[in-house]
């Protein structure tokens, strides 16, 4: 690896925190997440309060609703946060319960599939070591992704039926 590099991931990694509020105890409960598409940010709140942000990656697509399986989009609107996989092969995932009723209608009326398995995740075991610099495009499939240590904070602060509101 050229050495420019490594210093530049270094200073990343080091220097550049990808949240803030960061003395909030993570036993804190959120009681709703809010994803801000163009801000490329997931902020957690409790009582309309935000006690800790993120900064995300999302699908290769990110503008505008999800409308299909493989469109690369990232849902838009509410939906709750329904169950969560430690298992993941992305570290460890919570599930977003899209597609609902209307995305569902409007999917049969486009003749093509919703998708789904639309979730948080963190990074896949073999590139944890990308950490925050995995924020500098969109990659996902239309999941939000975090570094895998966001993952365990986010893990112990969002508990399943959270609502999620994903916003353009």
């Amino acid at each position: 690896m050229k050495p420019i590099l490594l210093l530049l991931i270094t200073l990343c990694l080091v220097g550049c925190s990808t949240t803030e509020n960061s003395t909030v105890a993570e036993t804190e409960t959120a009681d709703k997440v809010l994803v801000l598409k163009a801000k490329r940010e997931m902020q957690l709140l409790k009582e309309g309060r935000v006690i800790k942000i993120y900064r995300i990656a999302m699908g290769d697509q990110p503008v505008g609703h999800k409308q299909q399986e493989g469109d690369e989009r990232t849902p838009e609107g509410t939906y709750t946060l329904d169950w969560r996989n430690s298992k993941s092969a992305w570290h460890k995932s919570i599930h977003i319960s899209y597609p609902n009723e209307q995305d569902v209608a409007r999917a049969k009326r486009m003749g093509v599939s919703p998708g789904g398995d639309i979730m948080i995740h963190g990074m896949a075991k073999n590139m944890a070591w990308i950490g925050a610099l995995h924020t500098a495009r969109d990659w996902t499939n239309g999941c939000i992704a975090v570094t895998n240590e966001e993952m365990d904070e986010i893990w112990t602060m969002v508990k399943n039926g959270t609502e999620i509101e994903i916003q353009p």
